[in-house]
């Protein structure tokens, strides 16, 4: 039982690992912000819920797990409000919007 539980969490925290390689990846690759915002915000979000889900299966049902939920849930509600505001800010300033993407008047 221990090795499949070994395994479940080798698993978690192997995708985790992925994800954040390849957000990282697209940070530094795109040149527009609000392209840069969204591979950020994959990073954010789903990397976090796949290395809780796996630290979670590591302990077991117990008060810390709770807490990781409670964490997780606390981001999955922060960030997107601070992403919208960081890309309204960007949006409503930037000059050459026009340039990198399409704008409804």
């Amino acid at each position: 039982m221990e090795w499949l539980r070994f395994i479940v969490v080798a698993l978690f925290l192997t995708a985790a690992l992925g994800m954040a390689v390849i957000s990282v990846a697209g940070v530094f690759k795109f040149h527009f912000i609000l392209n840069r915002m969204h591979a950020a915000a994959i990073c954010d979000s789903f990397v976090l819920l796949l290395a809780m889900i796996g630290v979670a299966v590591a302990y077991g049902f117990c008060a810390a797990t709770l807490k990781v939920v409670l964490i997780v849930l606390l981001v999955w509600v922060a960030s997107p409000v601070s992403g919208h505001m960081i890309a309204r800010l960007e949006v409503t300033t930037d000059k050459h919007l026009s340039e990198e993407c399409e704008v409804r008047e």
